[in-house]
């Protein structure tokens, strides 16, 4: 059996927003017990994250990160259609993925105790992203 549901999420611009709630809400809803669930980001400026959401020092390392490897209006870049932070979006996502798969069983993602999923927004702008979240099992 396979059910598929899209959600949207508009975000507040650069930055995490933890999705765990809404994901696993989908999956709750679909009434499969066993399987798998497959979350899709349909944008390249994007990504999604398996990452710690306990301390909010992780995510804030993260991004401090990501700004030190892909900085914003790096003259390397040619691809600057739509701001100083467009190519650097694009390299973010590249580096990180567009997908996530994470088991169910009981009718529950299987995430560690301290693991929670993330859209991470690439942009400096907020955004209306749109997930498609696939879930496959008996």
């Amino acid at each position: 059996m396979a059910v598929q549901h899209h959600i949207e999420i508009t975000t507040r611009g650069r930055g995490t927003h933890e999705i765990t709630s809404e994901v696993e809400a989908v999956v709750s809803r679909s009434g499969i017990a066993t399987g798998l669930c497959n979350i899709f980001l349909q944008h390249t400026s994007a990504s999604l994250i398996l990452c710690e959401n306990a301390d909010p020092d992780v995510l804030r390392d993260l991004e401090a990160f990501a700004q030190r490897l892909v900085p914003d209006g790096d003259p390397l870049f040619i691809h600057t259609m739509e701001g100083p932070d467009d190519m650097p979006a694009h390299i973010r996502t590249v580096l990180t993925d567009s997908s996530l798969s994470i088991p169910i069983s009981d009718g529950r993602c299987l995430l560690g105790t301290w693991q929670g999923i993330f859209l991470w927004e690439h942009r400096h702008a907020p955004h209306h992203r749109n997930l498609v979240i696939t879930i496959i099992g008996k």
